[in-house]
C-alpha cells in the first residue's frame, strides 16, 4: 500500500487524446508536497507517512508546529495530511514527491471538500421530486411533505432528509482515471470533475477497488532531501605557516 498525495485544484480544462476526442480533465498541482514525519508500529501503533504541501509564513506557524517542521528540516507547511502505508513503503523525512507518483490510465481516489451551498431545500439537497404542480397544491410546491408517522410514534425519526445545510463536507469520488502526468510542472491531469472549489486542497491516493498498475513507482516517486555537505577545514593557511617555522629549524640544526 503506497502513500498518496497533497494536490491543489486549480480548475477544469479538456486535452485530446489520439482519437482526436477532447476529454475535460481537473488541473491538480503539487507544490512542495515532503514527507514530514513518519508513523511506525513500535512508536505509534500504525504504519502511515505524514506529508505536507504548500507554504505558510512563519509568524502564523504556532510554537509546537515551528518544532515539528524544524525536526523534519522542512518549510512550515500550509495543509497536512496522513496516509495509510505498508511497511516497505516508507519514504524518508524531507523527500518531496513528484507527480509522476501516479500513472497514465490509473484510476485512483479523491478526497475533497465540497462546495458550500448554505441552506438548501429538500430538492436541491436530496433530489427530491416535490408536491404536484395542481390538484389541491399551493404555495408549498417544493416542500418535502409529511416527516413522521401517526401518534406512534410520534416523532421525526433522527437523521430523516429534510431541507438543511448543503455542501462544505469531506466527499470522495472513486475511481478516476489519470490523463496525463507533468513530473517536470508538478502537474496531475485527472478525467472529470472533483469535489472542491479553486485553489481548494485535495488527497489523491491509489484506488482502493481497482489493482495497482505494474509499472507504478514503488514505494513512490520522490526526490530525496538535499544533504548539505560540511565545509572543508582550512588546513592550507597552517601549511603555510608551519613551512617556514620547519625552515628555521632546518637552518638551526645546520648551524
Amino acid at each position: 500500500m503506497r502513500t498518496g498525495l497533497i494536490a491543489k485544484k486549480l480548475g477544469m480544462t479538456r486535452v485530446f487524446n489520439e482519437r482526436g476526442h477532447h476529454v475535460p480533465v481537473t488541473v491538480l498541482q503539487l507544490e512542495g508536497c515532503q514527507v514530514v514525519a513518519q508513523r511506525t508500529t513500535e512508536k505509534d501503533g500504525y504504519t502511515a507517512l505524514q506529508l505536507g504541501s504548500g507554504t505558510r509564513k512563519v509568524k502564523n506557524v504556532s510554537k509546537a508546529q515551528r518544532g515539528h517542521f524544524a525536526k523534519a528540516e522542512v518549510e512550515p507547511k500550509a495543509k497536512l495530511a496522513e496516509f495509510r502505508v505498508s511497511e516497505d513503503a516508507l519514504v524518508e523525512v524531507g523527500a518531496e514527491l513528484t507527480a509522476d507518483h501516479f500513472v497514465n490510465g490509473q484510476r485512483v481516489d479523491v478526497v475533497g471538500t465540497s462546495k458550500g451551498k448554505g441552506f438548501a431545500g429538500a430538492m436541491k439537497r436530496h433530489n427530491f421530486g416535490g408536491l404536484r404542480a395542481s390538484h389541491g397544491v399551493s404555495i408549498s410546491h417544493r416542500s418535502h411533505g409529511s416527516t413522521g408517522q401517526c401518534q406512534d410514534p410520534g416523532r421525526v425519526f433522527k437523521g430523516k432528509k429534510m431541507a438543511g445545510h448543503m455542501g462544505d463536507a469531506r466527499a470522495t469520488v472513486q475511481n478516476l482515471e489519470i490523463v496525463e502526468t507533468r513530473a517536470e510542472e508538478g502537474l496531475i491531469l485527472v478525467k472529470g470533475g472533483l469535489p472542491g472549489s479553486k485553489e481548494g486542497w485535495v488527497l489523491v491516493s491509489d484506488a482502493v477497488k481497482k489493482a495497482l498498475p505494474e509499472d507504478a513507482p514503488m514505494p513512490a516517486a520522490f526526490r530525496a532531501p538535499a544533504v548539505e555537505e560540511a565545509p572543508a577545514e582550512e588546513a592550507a593557511p597552517v601549511e603555510a605557516e608551519a613551512a617556514p617555522a620547519a625552515e628555521a629549524a632546518a637552518e638551526g640544526n645546520e648551524e
